[in-house]
Parts: C-alpha cells; sequence; structure tokens
C-alpha cells in the first residue's frame, strides 16, 4: 500500500452518494465501497469488486480521462483538492489483475453460443461477462492477438502491454480466432445464437483536400511505427487522443514535430493532461490552423479564427480567406476520427445518418440476435464508456435468453 494512496484514501469522504460513481463514471465504478476496504487493508477484495464492475479496470485507470469522469466529479473539488482515486484503482487494480482466475459465476447462459466480432476492449468485458454466465463464447479479430487498440494504437509509453497479456491469459477459457476477417456478420448470426460487434472505428475521416493520398493515417502509423519513414520534420492534424498519441509518438522517434488545430486549446476533445504531456515531449502546437491542400513538401494551410452568427448561438470557427501559406514538412499524420466500417452490418436498417438503426439494449434493426458495444455504438470514444456499452450489450443478451 503506497503512501501517497493511503492518504487519499483517508481523505475521502465515502459519500453515501458518491458524484464520482454515479454522475462521472461511465462504469459507475463503487468508489466508496471500494475505498472502504482499502483502508482496511482489504486490497483483494476491492481488487475483485472491481474487476466484477470493470474487468478492464486495470487499464482504464491508466487511460481514463479522469479530469472529465471520476476526479472532475470529486465532491472536494469546491475545495480544490479532489480525491486521486484513479491512483488508488491503479494500484488495487494492477495488483489483483494477475491473481484473476475467470470461472462460472452462473448458469443463465449455459449451452448458448455467443461470438464476439472484435477483441478490444469492449469485446473483452463481455467476453469476461458473458463467459462467467455460462456461455460458450468465440471472439474474432482480424489481429492475430487479442487487445484491439489497447495493443495495436496506444503506445507503450502510456500503457504497459503486459497489461493487456493478462486478459489473454484471463480469457484463455474462451476460444480466440485471431488473423481473421469478418466482413459480413448475417452468417453469424445464423450459426450462433447472439452477435455482438465490438469491432473498433478504423476506417478513417478525409480531409476532402487536394494532394491528401500524400499523408498518412493515424492509426497504421500507431499500430507499427516503425514500419514509416518520418524524415526529420513531422506535422500532425488532429486535436483528439489519437492526434496525442501519434505526436507523441514522432516525437520520442526523435523527429521534430508539430501538431496542427483548426481551433483553440480550449475545443481540442484531446485529455488535457496528454496535451501537456505532449508538450513535456517536445512536441509544439500551432492553432487556429486549417489544412486546404497538401503539396510535395509540405502543406498549405490557412488561418482560421471563432466567430459568433448573428442573433447569437453556438460558436463556429471559419477560415479567413487570403491567409494561405505554406509550411514544409516531410511527413503528415491525419488524426481527425474515424468511423466503423458499417459493410460488416449488410442486413441492418440505417438511419439518415448514415448508422444503424439500435435499440437502447445495442441490438440491430434488422436482426433478431445481432448486438452492437463500443465504436460501432458510440464512435471512437473511451476505453471506459466502451466497457459500460458492453455491459449493457450482456444484460439484454442475457435477459433476452432467459
Amino acid at each position: 500500500m503506497s503512501e501517497f494512496c493511503a492518504a487519499e484514501a483517508s481523505r475521502c469522504l465515502l459519500c453515501k452518494k458518491p458524484k464520482c460513481a454515479l454522475q462521472g463514471c461511465p462504469v459507475h465504478t463503487p468508489v466508496p465501497e471500494c475505498m472502504l476496504l482499502y483502508r482496511q487493508g482489504k486490497l483483494d477484495e476491492a481488487g475483485e469488486l472491481l474487476f466484477q464492475n470493470n474487468p478492464l479496470s486495470a487499464i482504464t485507470s491508466l487511460v481514463c480521462d479522469w479530469k472529465q469522469f471520476c476526479f472532475g466529479h470529486c465532491v472536494l473539488n469546491v475545495k480544490q483538492a479532489p480525491i486521486h482515486w484513479y491512483q488508488v484503482e491503479q494500484e488495487i487494480s494492477g495488483k489483483y489483475l494477475g491473481k484473476v482466475i475467470l470461472g462460472r459465476r452462473d448458469d443463465s447462459l449455459l449451452g448458448k453460443r455467443i461470438a464476439i466480432v472484435g477483441a478490444g476492449p469492449a469485446g473483452i468485458a463481455a467476453a469476461v461477462w458473458l463467459y462467467q454466465k455460462g456461455a460458450s463464447v468465440v471472439m474474432y479479430d482480424a489481429n492475430p492477438r487479442m487487445g484491439g487498440v489497447l495493443r495495436y494504437g496506444i503506445p507503450a509509453f502510456r500503457l504497459d502491454k503486459s497489461l493487456v497479456d493478462e486478459y489473454e491469459r484471463i480469457l484463455s477459457v474462451v476460444e480466440f480466432r485471431g488473423g481473421c476477417e469478418v466482413s459480413d456478420v448475417a452468417p453469424f448470426a445464423a450459426e450462433y445464437d447472439a452477435v455482438i460487434v465490438c469491432a473498433g472505428a478504423e476506417k478513417p475521416s478525409t480531409l476532402h483536400i487536394p494532394g491528401e493520398e500524400r499523408s498518412i493515417q493515424a492509426l497504421p502509423f500507431l499500430k507499427e511505427p516503425s514500419a514509416f519513414e518520418l524524415g526529420r520534420k513531422v506535422i500532425v492534424i488532429g486535436g483528439g487522443n489519437v492526434a496525442m498519441d501519434a505526436c507523441r509518438t514522432a516525437a520520442r522517434m526523435g523527429v521534430e514535430t508539430w501538431v496542427y488545430y483548426r481551433k483553440t486549446f480550449e475545443n481540442m476533445p484531446a485529455n488535457p493532461l496528454e496535451v501537456e504531456e505532449a508538450k513535456a515531449d517536445g512536441v509544439q502546437f500551432k492553432v487556429f490552423q486549417a489544412p486546404v491542400e497538401v503539396r510535395p513538401g509540405g502543406v498549405v494551410f490557412c488561418d482560421c479564427e471563432n466567430i459568433v452568427p448573428e442573433g447569437g448561438g453556438r460558436v463556429v470557427t471559419r477560415i479567413i480567406p487570403g491567409t494561405e501559406h505554406f509550411v514544409e514538412c516531410d511527413t503528415l499524420i491525419t488524426a481527425i476520427s474515424e468511423k466503423p466500417d458499417f459493410l460488416l452490418l449488410s442486413g441492418a436498417e440505417f438511419g439518415a445518418d448514415g448508422w444503424p438503426v439500435v435499440s437502447d439494449n445495442g441490438l440491430v434493426s434488422g436482426f433478431k440476435n445481432v448486438y452492437v458495444a463500443g465504436d460501432f455504438r458510440l464512435g471512437p470514444r473511451t476505453v471506459v464508456e466502451a466497457v459500460a456499452s458492453a455491459r449493457l450489450v450482456v444484460d439484454a443478451v442475457a435477459g433476452n435468453m432467459l
């Protein structure tokens, strides 16, 4: 038990209606109960409680946007002294993960065969809960190993891959079919009692500017950085967590690295801590810059500005005409959001927004037994939100089969 975590646990008010858990955390982590167990030295009991609530607790406590979730909702924020719960959670869950032996907890899904397409965060969480309910689980993934974005997206300096290896060990009791490209879930729907699509959002959005084909996408770069020759200077386009991972990875490869973003720092969707850590790694930032053309040897940018429409309303960012300027770089990396490849769901009903029509519990309209979780339900969001969506679907599958 670390001195810092012990001190933080002693400061916790053990709120009866904890905002950190009820309002801040997508999986409603039982913070007061775990804090009390920690105070009592019952770390294994606390670890078991955390694992059953969120099997990826050891990982989400490391990569979670805690300022947005638990830390940001602590009642002690009024005194500007919120509890660092996520660090206590790291200590508890990190030590407990190596002790986990997955077993059956009930037989509510005994005899049921369930396919999980995608072995990332949502797929791992779903597999744990489904196995515990007695189901026969088969996981499919295009990558050779389990983990999804945890193994092939988030850099090792942010997430120790030995933690991801633990989930391969824990889930050795289920069948994993790696290197398996699933192009259509319809045949799976006929073969299995239920299919849960947890594949990642890996279809990159485009800039829609001339010369864009000269750029490289952030996700393939993060998957295998050594496969790319970056040159001496890199520009990363984007302001999300993927952009931060890409720019920090490039900077750690010894390349002069810049992030160009069309809005301000306050508008960046990335975790503010990730932005500060990118700066600490030597990454330089340029805001209010929008790319308009990619040319050999660099990129043409325009200046931008935020304006309030006449009559009020939402602030919008616009390009300022006549401000084109050329910025030299050897490599342009784009990280401007990704979308799921919905060709996987042929036969589904789609809405006007191009997304499949999905019920509150994740059931895809057009199928009787196909559900979506993670990116296919939420788009590219946080790991803990993917886990929360998986729990919703597992509860629905179990309820529909009783």
